[in-house]
């Protein structure tokens, strides 16, 4: 690292996320949550965590197509402008991370020292946090790549472990002996008392040195990655990757280099630590009653104990429950032991199996322009709450099997359709013919709002076929897309 130039942060948001469900989904995973006791979403936690200054320079955001404008302006609502790389495919996280690696040299230069982290984590304290990159910045200069292990409060057999050798730089960091996977509950006691720590995921090096690694280990997924970084397009503010990426191996970093190099070095951190996993982990996280209980939106109880309720809409009412967590959307309920809740994954893997929309998708679903969700759905017909915000609007499109009928309840809406542009006010209606040209509006500085009731034949959100788009949505030819 060049002295005097700064850490690079490469904040990795992309995941899914399914373990949260029915909060967190593929649509909108957990990343993009409010679910931190800060009231900030996870990821603008993350940045607020590595905000440019003294220390850090402007962060690199790896995430993919469906999140680039979450990525964006949650970035710019905490008043953070990063560089926002989109993969064109999921490719795991080596990929992902090596891109960003090279492209931090690009911008930082050869000698850039980037730090990796995940972008859902909480971290209970971020002047420790600090410390430790201040360590961990000190063994990277000498070569390593440097992750952060965790000091465990008890054996937990959701993380896995690190195992330190001996000591460098005077002890602020060690050798890494070797990573352990997650183990049962006997051997996660047995890695407690031989003093592992738990394996963060986080990571500090400098770039040339895990590309040398990564060349060493995985020369396909190098060169693929340095034909998409070549080939790289500016749109929209994004930093899309070429489409050599689709030709990399699809293998996490862990497996890819971090397990196999031998300049791997550890740093203790001592701050409180969480990946937010599971439901019981939320609860751990947060701060309960003197019954032990954590409640969220609409909750009330009588006589419960050790029990995480959350409700994104229905009032949930619990009496005499102990030991549940109980998470309730407008769509869902999800009821369950805590001591279960790793297994929220396998229930989610049936639910897509069996094609629920309820595995993937939210009840409000999120779009550049704002958001819609589905309030009434019946054989012929279906209505919507739209909300557009301030100053944007949809792609110019027509339907082929259903006709709309829009309401405005608040705010001012200017509506196109076929050749004619107009107002629509408060309280006032307009109606879309199957099959006429239209677009939606918001011209104003407040959200646009209004209900949309469509009829027809079909109403699947493939009957899109998109003419011109501020977001770069058209396809070259009629789109199975999204509004």
């Amino acid at each position: 690292m060049v002295a005097g130039s700064k850490i690079v942060p490469v904040i990795l948001a992309g995941g899914s996320g399914t373990r949260l469900w029915p909060i967190s989904r593929d649509s909108l995973p957990k990343q993009f949550l409010p679910l931190s006791t800060s009231g900030a979403t996870l990821y603008q936690d993350t940045l607020q965590r590595v905000a440019p200054g003294d220390m850090f320079a402007s962060p690199i955001i790896v995430t993919n197509e469906e999140f680039r404008f979450f990525a964006q302006r949650q970035a710019r609502e905490i008043g953070i402008e990063p560089t926002v790389l989109l993969e064109p495919v999921r490719r795991d996280s080596a990929p992902a991370l090596l891109a960003a690696t090279l492209l931090a040299q690009q911008l930082h230069g050869e000698e850039a020292t980037l730090l990796v982290l995940a972008a859902d984590h909480v971290i209970g304290d971020t002047a420790s946090f600090r410390e430790a990159c201040g360590k961990a910045l000190a063994a990277a200069g000498l070569g390593h790549i440097v992750t952060f292990g965790i000091t465990p409060t008890e054996p937990r057999t959701s993380y896995g472990y690190i195992r330190r050798g001996s000591a460098l730089n005077g002890g602020s960091a060690a050798r890494v002996e070797a990573f352990a996977e997650k183990p049962n509950a006997a051997m996660a006691r047995d890695y407690v008392e031989a003093g592992y720590l738990w394996n963060s995921g986080n990571f500090l090096f400098p770039a040339h040195v895990m590309l040398e690694e990564a060349e060493g280990f995985e020369p396909e997924i190098v060169e693929a990655v340095r034909g998409a970084v070549a080939s790289a397009r500016s749109d929209l503010g994004f930093c899309r990757l070429g489409a050599e990426f689709r030709t990399a191996p699809s293998l996490s970093i862990d497996y890819a280099v971090l397990e196999r190099t031998s300049r791997a070095a550890v740093v203790e951190g001592s701050f409180p630590w969480s990946d937010v996993g599971s439901w019981n982990a939320m609860r751990e996280i947060a701060e309960s009653d003197e019954a032990g209980n954590v409640t969220r939106g609409p909750v009330r109880v009588i006589d419960a104990a050790n029990s995480y309720i959350h409700s994104e809409g229905p009032l949930v009412a619990a009496i005499g429950v102990e030991g549940l967590s109980v998470v309730a959307t407008g769509d869902a309920v999800l009821v369950m032991p805590s001591e279960r809740s790793e297994e929220v994954k396998h229930l989610v893997a049936s639910l897509k199996a069996e094609r629920r929309n309820e595995a993937n998708e939210h009840p409000r679903c999120y779009r550049p322009w704002g958001s819609y969700e589905t309030i009434n759905l019946g054989g012929r017909f279906r209505v919507k709450k739209i909300i557009v915000d301030p100053g944007e609007r949809l792609s110019l499109q027509r339907h082929h099997h259903r006709s709309e009928h829009w309401i405005v309840v608040h705010g001012t809406a200017e509506v196109t359709v076929g050749e004619e542009v107009f107002m629509v006010q408060e309280n006032e209606s307009t109606y879309i013919p199957l099959g006429a040209v239209h677009r939606l509006t918001n011209p104003g500085r407040i959200p646009l709002e209004l209900i949309e009731v469509q009829v027809g034949s079909y109403l699947g959100e493939d009957d899109i076929v998109r003419l011109d788009d501020v977001y770069n949505r058209v396809e070259s030819a009629p789109a199975v897309a999204l509004p």
